[in-house]
């Protein structure tokens, strides 16, 4: 705020609103839970005889204590559902370091559009991932026991409701409620 000669004040305005703040925090969140549902090792999970995650699947006969295990990047929609996965967090990663990015430099209004529209573009890829998996698991994979999705798969959901939850904060126009503040 400077002071000038007629006595008049000059108010600066920032565009960093605590809307923005909680923005960055689900984003943070949404890449936090994405790493957690690529390395989790259940994905799917049947009475203690089957495992399934995105890179391994595993099955035990009830007679033996031996576990049989294959990677599981053999089948196209395996290889489809992780590489749109990974690309949605590809978007999240970038999307946060730009948000964080803007906290630093004087670009902060010019950055929160592209990080919506990144952010936007994730929760489409997840959205596409996490819908192509259960179907074409249950097409492909006869299982004769009670099989449950676990919570790898629930934390791929959570990564994307935060991804939404994020973008939807960027969209906001701080002109509107900058009063508020």
């Amino acid at each position: 705020m400077a002071s000038s000669e007629s006595g008049t004040e000059e108010v600066r305005v920032s565009a960093l609103t605590p809307l923005k703040l909680v923005g960055l925090v689900c984003v943070f969140l949404a890449l936090c839970l994405d790493v957690g549902a690529v390395l989790s090792p259940a994905w799917v999970t049947a009475d203690d005889q089957y495992y399934l995650s995105m890179w391994v699947s595993c099955w035990k006969p009830v007679s033996s204590a031996q576990w049989s295990c294959n990677g599981t990047l053999a089948t196209d929609w395996q290889i489809a559902t992780l590489a749109l996965l990974l690309g949605g967090a590809a978007l999240t990663l970038l999307s946060f370091l730009m948000a964080l990015m803007s906290l630093c430099a004087s670009c902060r209004s010019r950055c929160y559009k592209p990080v919506a529209v990144m952010l936007f573009s994730a929760v489409v890829l997840q959205v596409c991932s996490l819908v192509l998996f259960p179907i074409k698991f249950i097409e492909m994979v006869s299982l004769r026991v009670y099989h449950e999705f676990n919570w790898g798969y629930g934390l791929a959901w959570g990564s994307t409701i935060f991804s939404f939850g994020g973008a939807i904060l960027y969209c906001l126009n701080p002109k509107n409620y900058e009063d508020y503040y």
